[in-house]
Parts: C-alpha cells; structure tokens; sequence
C-alpha cells in the first residue's frame, strides 16, 4: 500500500470529517433529553432506556476490526459516506417505531453507521491534515463526543419542549446527511486502485491485533468512556429525578459535555506545547474520581451549594476527563506496530470504546434501581479510575514531547495515496 505523510485535498478538510463525527455524535446523544418522554410513550423500563443510550455502541462493540478490514479493502472515505447513510435511515426509521424493540432495532443500525464513522475519521485526519495542523485536527476530533452532546442535550431540551420526539428523531436524520455532499467534495477521493487484496488487509491486521499496545490503549479509553457515559447520559434524568423542571436538566447537562470538548481541545493545544502525554492519563483519572465522589457520595440537596455545587463537580468531572482521548488519539500512529494497519488500530480501540460506552448507561441504571437513588454512580467512576491509572502506566509514551512541528509517520494501513517514492517525507 502506498504511503505518504504529504497531506492531501486542502488544508481544511479534516474540519469536514470533524463535522462528519459531530453529525455522527448527535445521534448518540438525541437520546438522554428524550428519555422520559420515551418511557411514557413507550412503556420503557429504566433498564431498558439504560440500553437505549448504549446499544449505538454495540455495532461498534462487536464490529470495530471489521470495519477496519472494510477500510482497508474500500478506503476509508466510502466508509465515512456510507456510516453517515445508515445513521440517516436508522434515526428515520427510529421515528416510526412503536415499541422498544424496533427503536432498539433502529438505534443499532444507526451504531452500524457511527462506528463506520468513528473509525474512518482519525484516518482521514491524518491524511488531510497539514503537518503542523494534526495535533489541533485530531484534538477537536477527540472533542467531537462532547459538542455533539452540548448540541444534542441543549437543543433537544428546547425542541422537545413544543414538539414531539418523533420529529427530534426525524429532524436528526437530516442532520445525520448535512455533511455528505461536504465530504464527497471536499476529503480526496480513496485510491483509485480498487479493492486491495484481502489476505495482505488482513496481515496487517493481524499484526495489530497481535500488539500489545493497542488492546491497552483500548482499555484505557473503556475505563474513561465507561465512567462518562454512565454519568453524563443519565444527568437529565438524574436533575429531572432531583425535581429539575424545563429545560434546565437538559442545558446544564449540555454544558457538561461542551466542557468535555473544552478539555480536549485544549490538552491538545498544551500538547503542541511540549507536554509530555505521559503525565496526563493518570491526573485525569485521578480528578475524574474525585469529582465523581463530591458528586454523587454528598448529598447537595442539604447544602448551601445545592445543586450548583453537584454541576460544578460534574463540570470538573467532563473536563479534566476531555484529556483522555485527546491524548490518546493523538498516540494512534506510535500504538500502530511496524507492518500493522492504523485502521485496525483504532477500531480496535473503538471497539473497546463502544463496550465502555454500551456497558456505562446500562450498569448506571441497575445500580440505581437496586440502590434507589444515583448516589451509587461514583463506585463506577471510581473503579474504572483505578484500572485506567494502572493500565495508563504500562502504556506509557514512547514518543517523548509533542511538538508543534513534530508529525508522526503514518502507520502501514494508512490509506494517504500519493507517489510512493514520497514514502516516509513530509512536507513542511
């Protein structure tokens, strides 16, 4: 496969694939603002609005490698177009459902295009972005989760103020669909050679899988997501539950995922900087279980602070965890073994992803029903916590400071087109 560091298409089409996963994003998070109109419209259990929120994840969860093979065989630019189709028909077809069963059907097709989406992105970042752009393109894309959840949490609370949910699920669709003409005009077209050879795809993957290192990065991302899912996809219902009317349980949850893109964005720019990413993986942790104790553990309805005080530990909560995926984003060309595919190496780590983000929700809501109140979150947060600092620490960073200037080389399996004579140069 040809290989090249040059970037290609215009300095700014990785600002269209970050569109493409914030368009993605939103259909994950239509859900949370939506919940209680579904259990009364739906007859849906806590549990099972639990699963609402996760099984997104699950195409992802189950299908992250094979859609790296897919990238690999078909390019990662048709993928990034066809996962944006299928979240237009499942958010579509969603609104029709009359039942839990075909929404359920319906939020997996649409896991089916996310994890499409989610995996072509970082790719195509790196193909596009321009050498001393790629740390700031692959820091907003770590932040796409978090303005995908300000938009959806702040603008289905007003929308589902006055209209239905089914119209919420429809008005998605077309979201869903706003960046494709964007992306078929604006990312450089997959090689056109065609269909690579499936045994040589699968090689390299299979070198990959064999790696150490991306199953720990993976984990690591599993024990941030897991924790951040449980807790920021159930905050509407959790203030609603508090006695939080209107559209403040929504607008206060959208602030927390907005400050989640807020840290990411800015671990990012810190890392441009020179910091090292060895020292923000365990803080991070370390913050995110705290926050979550002052959170959940205290009772702030007998406090003085109330629940300004609960927000601002949530707040701190999403903000510090926004470095976590910024700086392992940012570490998916060193995870990549020689000879191995950077597609596979995040799928499979998406693929751990999803299952953090299918589990978190689900476990969140059984814990709640079988304590009775939300104050049981934080022995989640907390555990996952310990297991990401440990693994955290075995993952360490071989790559020393990142620099404004320094540019990672792509992986074998990175889809970059381009004169292989070039293989290896970049062009400053």
């Amino acid at each position: 496969m040809a290989l090249s560091s040059r970037p290609t298409g215009t300095g700014r089409s990785w600002v269209v694939i970050v569109a493409a996963g914030v368009a993605a994003g939103l259909q994950v998070w239509k859900v949370p603002p939506a919940v209680p109109f579904l259990r009364h419209d739906l007859s849906l259990s806590l549990v099972q609005a639990g699963t609402l929120l996760g099984i997104v994840q699950l195409a992802g969860m189950l299908g992250g490698l094979a859609v790296s093979l897919l990238a690999e065989l078909i390019g990662e630019r048709r993928c990034l177009s066809a996962g944006l189709v299928l979240l237009f028909v499942g958010s579509a077809g969603g609104g029709f459902a009359w039942s839990a069963a075909p929404l359920l059907a319906s939020r997996a097709v649409e896991g089916a295009g996310f994890i499409l989406v989610a995996v072509s992105g970082p790719g195509l970042i790196r193909r596009t972005a321009p050498p001393g752009r790629f740390t700031t393109a692959m820091g907003f894309w770590g932040a796409y989760q978090g303005i995908s959840t300000f938009a959806g949490l702040v603008i289905g609370a007003l929308v589902l103020q006055v209209l239905p949910w089914r119209v919420w699920w429809w008005g998605m669709a077309v979201v869903a669909l706003l960046p494709l003409p964007w992306v078929l005009a604006r990312v450089p077209r997959d090689d056109a050679a065609g269909v690579r050879g499936v045994a040589n795809a699968l090689a390299r993957i299979g070198r990959t899988v064999r790696a150490p290192r991306p199953w720990t990065a993976g984990l690591v991302f599993a024990c941030y997501t897991l924790p951040w899912m449980a807790v920021v996809g159930f905050l509407p219902t959790i203030y609603r539950d508090g006695g939080m009317t209107g559209s403040w349980p929504g607008v206060l949850s959208a602030l927390v995922g907005a400050a989640n893109a807020v840290g990411s964005i800015a671990t990012a720019a810190l890392m441009r900087r020179g910091l090292p990413t060895r020292v923000l993986l365990a803080p991070a942790f370390v913050v995110m279980a705290v926050t979550s104790v002052l959170a959940f553990a205290v009772d702030w309805h007998r406090l003085p602070a109330g629940t300004a005080g609960q927000f601002a530990c949530v707040a701190v909560f999403s903000l510090t965890g926004g470095a976590i995926p910024a700086t392992l984003l940012r570490m998916i060309g060193e995870l990549t073994p020689a000879g191995g595919s950077a597609p596979a190496t995040m799928g499979l780590i998406q693929q751990l992803f999803n299952a953090g983000s299918f589990i978190g929700p689900t476990l969140a809501a059984w814990l709640a029903t079988r304590t009775g109140d939300w104050h049981s979150t934080w022995w989640i947060t907390c555990a996952c916590a310990a297991v990401g600092i440990v693994l955290g620490l075995r993952l360490g960073d071989r790559s020393g400071a990142v620099t404004a200037t320094s540019v990672p080389q792509p992986a074998v399996g990175v889809r970059c087109g381009g004169d292989r004579r070039r293989a290896g140069r970049v062009r400053r």
